[in-house]
């Protein structure tokens, strides 16, 4: 019975799907958290007669007959709409407004990718994200600082307590694009490798090529609508329960053959 196999895969296939909303919903409050969506393949066919099949003298099958086996994950795809921009009023809380990603310095040395502008200070002043990985260039803090400003274009400037009446520039920060976001590796704690899958980055001031500006004080939520996934949700689970129902008829009508010479 092909049926019990089939609808299998689909159930499979559809608890992927809740466990990829789950997540989803999971990081609704999480900066910067971009949505996932699974896409899905048909599998192989069982060929019993091939289109366009010669059936006699000068006539051909115009569809065959091709049983299916179900369905499987193909990818789970990031999405990466703009998510909605909240205001903070936190000096160190800074918003893409547009593409790019900060950069920042792995625990191996490699080079992470993040949109959530959270950023702090650690011990030495030096500008770290929330795991306290520090921004790629480094940006350093002097310790009598009493404001800092980041401007649209990345420019860092502080006010310190020896000179209030003016403002030094300390760094300026870049944005990396790619041509695939969708193929970056989600690392987990908001951050992203690069694959060959997305391409080389293209690092510069935000504004340029294509890069979003920055907003200071403001910081990018993430950008799942729960009452979007939770209509998938729905959909996800009622297809499961179909898929259930056609193993169950499946099992009916084997009980059915086997109950023939009775």
């Amino acid at each position: 019975m092909k049926a019990l196999y089939t609808a299998g895969t689909g159930m499979k296939a559809q608890q992927m799907t809740v466990d990829v909303i789950a997540n989803n919903l999971a990081n609704a409050n999480t900066a910067g958290f971009k949505r996932s969506q699974i896409d899905f393949q048909d599998l192989l066919y069982d060929t019993i007669e091939r289109p366009g099949l010669q059936t006699s003298a000068g006539t051909t099958s115009p569809t065959g007959l091709q049983i299916g086996a179900g369905s499987h994950a193909a990818s789970t795809t990031k999405v990466f709409s703009q998510g909605a921009v909240e205001e903070t009023r936190r000096d160190l809380d800074v918003a893409i407004q547009g593409d790019g990603f900060f950069q920042v310095t792995l625990p191996d040395g490699g080079t992470g990718y993040t949109r959530d502008g959270s950023f702090r200070l650690d011990a030495e002043g030096n500008l770290v994200n929330v795991d306290g990985l520090a921004l790629e260039p480094g940006i350093t803090v002097p310790p009598d600082t009493i404001s800092i400003a980041i401007g649209k274009d990345g420019t860092v400037s502080a006010v310190s307590a020896s000179d209030p009446t003016s403002s030094a520039e300390l760094g300026q920060l870049n944005l990396a694009r790619f041509a695939n976001p969708a193929g970056l590796s989600s690392e987990g704690g908001n951050v992203y490798r690069q694959t060959p899958s997305s391409g080389d980055p293209v690092v510069g001031p935000p504004g340029e090529d294509g890069k979003g500006a920055l907003m200071q004080r403001f910081l990018e939520r993430s950008n799942v609508e729960v009452v979007s996934e939770m209509v998938r949700l729905i959909v996800a689970q009622r297809a499961y329960e179909v898929n259930s129902k056609a193993i169950k008829t499946g099992d009916e009508m084997l009980s059915t053959v086997n109950n023939m010479t009775r």
